[in-house]
């Protein structure tokens, strides 16, 4: 007589997975968010879950860095490809629109909306440390202008960067709350208005 084969666990698209779950937490935020949610979008049990991922606080982790590649790259490309900052920043905040309201997914920023009503002091520290990450590269690109005279020598750098990130987060809650990609597009030049100019070219 044959003998029943045991059962083999049933396999799962990890990549898949993952991308539901930064779904899910960019829909609902982190707090609204039960691992009940998660088991069913991912399609797994709960043991998988936690043998995949580990806890919801340790698979939140991995999903932040799952959106930067997914969704939130295009702040990291304007600033390794465009030759001035001026060129970054307008790039960044044209593609921000862009991003922020592409059909078929949440509206906004992940980092920006994973933290509304979030009882957790470890992900709201994680996710505004890497909103103020943003800020001093955002700084840093532009005090290089400045050294270089690409950009006014009177340019304040920090006040600069945290005005243009001031302008990409209000893009993101406006988003939420219905603005069109042509809404925002015309925020953003509005906001590159303010700009300093190139003094090589006045």
């Amino acid at each position: 007589m044959a003998t029943k084969q045991r059962g083999r666990p049933r396999s799962f698209d990890r990549e898949a997975a993952l991308r539901q779950a930064t779904l899910t937490f960019w829909e609902q935020g982190y707090e609204a968010t039960s691992i009940a949610d998660l088991t069913r979008v991912m399609g797994i049990a709960a043991p998988s879950l936690y043998a995949a991922f580990g806890d919801k606080r340790t698979l939140f982790d991995e999903v932040i860095e799952a959106y930067g590649t997914l969704f939130g790259g295009f702040g990291a490309r304007a600033l390794a490809e465009e030759p001035t900052a001026r060129r970054v920043f307008a790039r960044m905040l044209r593609e921000a629109a862009k991003e922020y309201t592409e059909p078929g997914r949440p509206h906004g920023c992940m980092v920006l909306s994973a933290a509304e009503n979030c009882s957790s002091p470890e992900v709201v520290a994680v996710l505004r440390d890497r909103r103020l990450r943003n800020v001093s590269e955002f700084r840093q690109r532009i005090q290089q202008d400045v050294d270089t005279g690409v950009l006014p020598a009177d340019t304040d750098a920090a006040a600069l960067a945290r005005c243009t990130a001031a302008v990409i987060q209000g893009m993101s809650q406006q988003a939420r709350d219905g603005a069109s990609r042509t809404e925002l597009e015309a925020l953003a030049e509005t906001a590159m208005r303010g700009w300093p100019e190139d003094p090589r070219e006045a």
